[in-house]
């Protein structure tokens, strides 16, 4: 997205320096602008404030360069060396989602998959909540186990009653 809008103000700001060099006057915005920066001295407050705004724009960017993308993907165990694999974490969510409604007494189920830790939440509506949470843990414990995840991630499980 970033990308995206600058590349739109930078074929903007193009489109008024060819229009300069064809002959035709600069756009008012510029003009005005040139004219501000040639008469403002460098201690001057809106000086600063634009050399910090571009400095943190600059900073900004770096981070979204150094930060790893593909975020929503978490890294599968390497069984062969030339091949990495990654699994989505909706897909996860939804496969462990599934183990989850196959416990018995689970009425309904929301897992969420972050990075680092798998959260799941169910409703038991005829067995004891404590039997269907460790059938929960063990079900998804197993569970995550099978996906074949680089890293394990932690496991949070909730059993509730549903509201009336």
């Amino acid at each position: 997205m970033t990308a995206l809008l600058l590349f739109a103000g930078i074929g903007f700001l193009l489109y008024d320096v060819a229009s300069v060099r064809a002959g035709r006057p600069g756009m008012a915005w510029r003009r005005t602008l040139t004219d501000e920066l040639a008469t403002r001295r460098l201690d001057d407050v809106f000086v600063m404030a634009g050399a910090a705004a571009a400095a943190a724009l600059g900073l900004w960017l770096l981070v979204l360069a150094l930060t790893p993308g593909k975020r929503s993907l978490l890294t599968m165990r390497p069984d062969t060396p030339q091949v990495r694999a990654g699994l989505e974490r909706s897909a996860a969510a939804l496969v462990l989602r599934d183990r989850a409604m196959e416990v018995p007494g689970v009425q309904g189920a929301r897992v969420t998959v972050r990075r680092r830790k798998v959260r799941a939440r169910a409703q038991a509506h005829f067995r004891d909540l404590a039997e269907v949470r460790t059938d929960l843990e063990g079900a998804l414990r197993d569970g995550v186990e099978q996906l074949g995840l680089a890293r394990r991630p932690g496991l949070s499980v909730r059993v509730r009653r549903p509201g009336k």
